[in-house]
């Protein structure tokens, strides 16, 4: 299936005001993981550009630095997919605490930039767009369009960049499973 460019959703509902925004419920993990999830797939657009923005500041002001730090987090992350791919303990835990799994990735990242250079640089061109995302994903409530879009990407119709990020952290297998399994009780 070829890959495609979620469109860039208009920024007055990207950041529409207070009233689309709330905290979310912190005692249901599920539901909020699932906040998080919906919003990553559906303004995945707007994220890069924001996550580009930053990037090409701090790039801007130490090049060398932001590539070594890029290259870094992304060798990390592809060796805890391919790992946890291969140890059955590592996917559970992974499926199981998917923010845990990115903060270890994000913290031996870490520590490898600290060793081979500056970790501001880490801090500012790669945690700080990270962490816009997770706060905007997790605050912002979905609304119709956001539901059905997400449910076109999780069952398989459409494939965009962040839905085969969040398939390497095995975090859209729910949505399609509950889908197959509401599809199969219809038919009966």
């Amino acid at each position: 299936m070829e890959v495609q460019v979620a469109p860039l959703r208009a920024w007055d509902d990207f950041f529409p005001g207070s009233d689309r925004f709330a905290r979310p419920d912190f005692k249901d993990i599920s539901k909020w993981n699932n906040r998080v999830v919906s919003n990553l797939l559906y303004y995945q657009t707007n994220y890069l550009m924001v996550a580009a923005a930053v990037v090409s500041i701090v790039g801007f002001l130490s090049p060398l630095n932001m590539l070594i730090g890029g290259t870094v987090v992304v060798l990390v992350f592809m060796g805890f997919v391919w790992v946890s791919h291969n140890k059955d303990i590592l996917r559970k835990l992974k499926k199981q605490y998917p923010t845990s799994f990115v903060v270890v990735i994000m913290l031996s990242s870490y520590f490898l930039i600290s060793y081979l250079g500056d970790v501001m640089v880490f801090m500012f061109g790669i945690t700080l767009p990270l962490l816009l995302m997770f706060v905007h994903a997790s605050l912002r409530l979905r609304n119709i369009k956001n539901k059905l879009e997400n449910k076109i990407e999780g069952i398989g119709l459409k494939k965009t960049p962040m839905g085969i990020i969040l398939d390497a952290l095995e975090q859209q297998e729910d949505s399609f499973n509950k889908l197959a399994d509401y599809i199969s009780k219809a038919k009966e």
